[in-house]
Parts: C-alpha cells; structure tokens; sequence
C-alpha cells in the first residue's frame, strides 16, 4: 500500500511542477529553460553522487552505489527517453493551456497499461480496470470540450507534440519498472539527471551554432525556472521509491501519476485564468472518479 500512497505524493508534486514549467516558458525560449531544468536537476542530485564516492554517504535511501559500464549506459539510454519526451512536451505546454495538455498527458498510463499486461504480465482488479476505462473516457470528452477554444486534437501540430510527449513518457515508465527490479532508486535518479544535462548542454551549442532562429529566442529569467526542477526532483524520487516497492504495478502507478491534472487543473483555473472551465472539470471530475477506482483497487 505504501507504493501507492507514495505514487499519490508523486502525483500532487507533479502538478506543481506542471504549473512552475507553464509559467516559465511563457515568452521564452524552451531550449534554455529546458538546459536550466537539466542543470538544476544536476545541481540538486550530483552531491549525493560525490558524498558516495567519498564515503561520507554509506547507507540509505540517499546512497548512490557504484555502477558497472552497462548500468550507466542503461542510464544513458534512460536520459535520451526522457530528454525526447521534455522536448516534445515543452513545446506543446508553451503553446497550449495548461488544462488542456495535463489531460492530454492522462493519455500515458493507457499505453502503460497495455505495455504492463503484455512485457510484465501484470493483472488488474476488477476496481483498477472500471479507474482504467473511465480515465480514457474523460480523455475523449476533452478532446470534444478543447474545440471549443479552437484547438483541433487532430490538426493541432502543438497537440501532436504533446501526445509525443506522452507516448515517450509512457516508454519511460516501462522503461523505470525494468530498472527498479535491480537498481536503486537514487542511483537512477541522479546518474540519469547528469547523463540529461550533458545531452543538454550538446543541443543548446549545437543550435546555438548552426541555428539562427535559436539565436534569435529572447530567453529571460524567471524565479519559477529552478521550482521546475526543484519539484520534479521531489516528485521523480516519490515515483522511484513507489516502484521500488514490492507489489507495485506500473500500470497503477502510472494512472495515478497523471492524477497531477486535478492540481495543474486548479492553477490553470485561479492563477493562470484559462477558459472554458466549465466543461473541463466535468473531464477532470471522471479523472478523479477514475483514480478513486484505481485507489480502491490498490489497497
């Protein structure tokens, strides 16, 4: 039950990390906010490398243990997934509300869920199946609610880039649950954010290079830049111990995370003043509904 509650901690962190990536790319270039994402995210989880090597770590949840060659390029392998789906998201959150892309994202832990079923042979409940399908559904409805705002689920290239997004994501999370069965958490964590930032720091110097439309991106600071990476680190680390866990099923864990929409929802709501509200909840009120199941199901 533990993996659970804390793939619901994960969740509520996201959502808050959903908000401070929206703010943060408005009027702004995505390749330096998303470099500045990376570097922070090495900032915050390079020292517990360095204080392991050094033996001043030993034991814990915060130990990064040494790894072979084929461990890192794993890992390697783990950053290039995760930095395309960034990619793809990044530009799809700047150009469209935020209460219509955390839905759209709701879309990852159906592709989860049959990678589950068919590559790890996980079963669900009757409980998790009803949250499974009644999570789809409000996904189709927004897509009925988002034209009402002028954006076609089907010839929207910003759309296309988000469910980019999410179908990476959802190669991820697979991706973490074959990990999670040998490594440590933090281990992955924190070698994968480093492997991030120098595939990074490689992309911006290369546009930066051979790309005059890369130059001429106005990018200026903004105090919810390092909150992105600050909340992701927080949230990521939730995601990896809740699979950790023994009995956790990635496609649950999954569907929950996407529970994140009910918090980006209400900043996109009161903070960020988006429209076409109304019918909105009526989809997130199925999200919710639907993770209630999943919750049931899980206990």
């Amino acid at each position: 039950m533990m993996w659970a509650v804390l793939a619901f901690l994960s969740a509520s962190l996201l959502g808050c990390y959903d908000f401070f990536k929206k703010v943060s790319l408005k009027d702004n270039s995505v390749v330096a906010v998303l470099f500045l994402n990376t570097l922070f995210s090495t900032i915050l989880f390079a020292p517990f490398i360095i204080l392991s090597y050094a033996g001043v770590i030993t034991s814990g949840p915060l130990f990064v243990p040494v790894a072979g060659a084929d461990v890192h390029l794993l890992l390697v392998i783990k950053a290039v997934i995760v930095l395309s789906s960034w990619l793809c998201g990044y530009l799809g959150i700047k150009h469209l509300p935020i209460t219509v892309v955390s839905p759209i994202q709701s879309t990852r832990p159906v592709i989860v869920l049959l990678g589950a079923l068919l590559i790890f042979g996980e079963t669900l409940n009757a409980c998790q199946w009803i949250g499974v399908v009644i999570a789809i559904l409000s996904v189709y409805l927004l897509g009925r609610s988002s034209k009402r705002e002028g954006i076609d689920f089907v010839n929207n290239r910003w759309v296309a880039f988000v469910a980019l997004a999410a179908l990476f994501g959802a190669v991820s999370a697979l991706y973490d649950k074959f990990l999670m069965r040998s490594l440590e958490p933090i281990l992955v964590q924190s070698w994968f954010n480093l492997y991030q930032c120098i595939l990074m720091g490689c992309i911006v110097c290369a546009l930066n290079l051979f790309s005059t439309a890369q130059r001429s991106r106005k990018f200026h600071w903004h105090w919810a830049i390092p909150m992105i990476s600050v909340f992701l680190g927080l949230a990521d680390f939730c995601y990896f111990s809740s699979l950790s866990q023994d009995g956790a099923l990635i496609a649950v864990v999954s569907m929950i995370r996407r529970g994140s929409v009910v918090v980006s929802f209400a900043f996109g709501a009161f903070l960020l003043h988006e429209k076409n509200l109304k019918s909105k909840a009526v989809d997130l009120l199925l999200i919710i509904i639907g993770l209630f199941f999943l919750y049931l199901g899980s206990k």
